[in-house]
């Protein structure tokens, strides 16, 4: 049996200093954790529980804020249901729609390199000049969208200005800047073998089967990362949403001008908006920071939610 006595001093100074240097490594992430991640949430637990305006003192008010912001605030409902209603509908149709350009990039045998750049030069476009433009391309009275659906004889929606219609505008500005997910999905789409497409084309698989049982288990873990990814960037939903609201509406925005999102009829508001609307419109800090906790829960519950589903990505066996 082997001996269980004192460690000698010199192992143990070996274990400090290896120990001391994996810290040091570790000491930049530990830092920008510290930093950006674990004071900021701490803090806003804290100001969750206070009544602050950025002049005075806090004030210690209980759960006041919590029970304004979950049972007294007017807008929180249909801010909610547009944040979630942006996290399904967004997420699925920007994965779909990037997997299917990806696919298509792949395949094509002319100029692939064109293509690519097409597709990915939107993606590099700021998000205020790219809902600025989209704005004006979805204008209903003067945009050339319109135009083209009435020369053609197809209906013309009002876009933006209708509240039928804002959110799917939405959906659209999103889905012209999929570059990201084309890149992601293409690398994944030609890092697959081909021995596995050559071994199920002598198994008689089709084209379906192929992706099904070759392409689709090379891809799961992508999907997963592009879904995961984008719920967490959707929760946070602000820019896109606020300038599309503003430049519809018609409002000037000039100094000193105080911007109520959520144009029109509230069909853009977002739970983001809120938030900035709470913090540093209104100045009341203690119910932003009990919203953006809110916020947090809902995206780790979904993200949680999410990684625990995984393996019903995967095809079942026959």
């Amino acid at each position: 049996m082997a001996s269980t006595g004192p460690v000698p001093a010199a192992l143990r100074r070996k274990r400090t200093r290896e120990r001391l240097r994996t810290l040091g490594f570790l000491s930049p992430w530990l830092v920008g954790f510290t930093v950006f991640f674990g004071y900021p949430l701490i803090a806003t637990v804290y100001f969750s529980f206070v009544h602050y305006n950025q002049i005075e003192p806090p004030e210690f008010v209980g759960l006041r804020n919590w029970k304004y912001v979950l049972t007294q605030m007017p807008l929180f409902g249909p801010a909610l249901w547009n944040t979630l209603w942006l996290v399904v509908v967004m997420v699925a149709l920007r994965v779909l729609f990037g997997l299917g350009i990806g696919i298509l990039v792949t395949k094509i045998k002319s100029g692939p390199g064109l293509f690519r750049t097409a597709f990915y030069l939107p993606y590099l476009a700021p998000p205020v000049a790219a809902t600025v433009a989209f704005v004006f391309l979805l204008n209903p009275g003067t945009g050339p969208v319109n135009e083209i659906l009435g020369a053609v004889g197809l209906p013309a929606p009002s876009w933006f200005n209708d509240p039928g219609w804002a959110k799917p505008s939405l959906v659209l500005l999103s889905l012209w800047g999929i570059g990201d997910l084309m890149v992601i999905f293409m690398a994944a789409l030609l890092d697959v073998p081909r021995e596995q497409y050559e071994a199920a084309e002598l198994d008689g698989a089709g084209a379906w089967g192929k992706f099904r049982y070759v392409t689709w288990p090379f891809l799961t873990p992508i999907v997963m990362f592009a879904v995961v990814t984008g719920v967490v960037q959707t929760m946070q939903y602000y820019t896109q949403a606020l300038v599309a609201g503003k430049l519809a509406s018609g409002v000037s925005i000039g100094p000193g001008t105080v911007i109520q999102p959520g144009y029109p009829d509230h069909s853009t508001l977002t739970v983001p908006q809120l938030v900035y609307s709470l913090g540093f419109q209104n100045f009341n800090t203690g119910a932003a920071c009990a919203l953006s906790l809110v916020l947090f829960v809902i995206a780790m519950a979904v993200t949680t939610l999410l990684l625990r589903k995984r393996a019903g990505l995967l095809p079942a066996e026959d």
